[in-house]
């Protein structure tokens, strides 16, 4: 008797995070590119965002590629309190854990790199470990920003460089190195929805833009 395969259903987000810190001194710093990941994906999208206290940031909701439900979200709770806005979104629309992608920064990639996983840990990230633990699980799926790390930094991400150098700007050349990485994330983004997450990440982690 031969066992049948069940061909496996495609994971397609249905709420989209970037994490970030919500005052004026922190727009632009490499920490904050989840944030402008979510302003990239909500002008491509035409979904505009307005500020909702009931999830604690600002929300929009529209129609993503191929008339797909989505919502986006950029937390305003500060990025070590990000899973408490997840979690209301999460809970209020009762989306499961792994329809939840969520965008941020990863000083661990080079500048010009993304990395797109279905799961991880939080790798010493401030807003990860929050959305881990609110969510309860590291099973939902994660696209990674890479900022690069300063000359000659420690390996720690709780070093005083590192601190500085994440809370900082993108020089000139890099801002125009990130602003062809955003248009890359909505790619890949929308390869999501097309594709589903898994085979998303052929194309989101192999290349790198320079």
């Amino acid at each position: 008797m031969t066992e049948t395969g069940v061909q496996k259903a495609l994971l397609i987000p249905q709420l989209i995070v970037g994490l970030g810190n919500p005052e004026p001194k922190y727009d632009q710093t490499r920490h904050n590119i989840g944030f402008a990941a979510v302003d990239a994906l909500s002008r491509s999208w035409k979904i505009p965002l307005a500020e909702n206290r009931k999830f604690h940031g600002e929300y929009g909701e529209g129609m993503g590629p191929g008339g797909v439900k989505i919502r986006l979200l950029k937390p305003l709770t500060y990025m070590n309190r990000s899973g408490q806005a997840i979690q209301s979104v999460t809970s209020w629309y009762k989306l499961p854990p792994e329809s939840v992608l969520v965008i941020y920064d990863e000083m661990d990639l080079p500048l010009g790199k993304t990395r797109l996983r279905l799961s991880g840990s939080a790798g010493g990230h401030n807003g990860m470990k929050s959305a881990i633990a609110h969510l309860g699980t590291e099973g939902f799926p994660r696209l990674r920003i890479g900022i690069g790390r300063p000359k000659g930094a420690a390996s720690s991400k709780e070093s005083g460089d590192n601190v500085s150098y994440v809370l900082g700007k993108f020089s000139a050349t890099e801002t125009q190195i990130m602003s062809l990485v955003l248009e890359f994330v909505v790619e890949c983004v929308e390869l999501c929805f097309k594709q589903g997450v898994e085979k998303a990440m052929n194309v989101c982690n192999s290349r790198t833009i320079q």
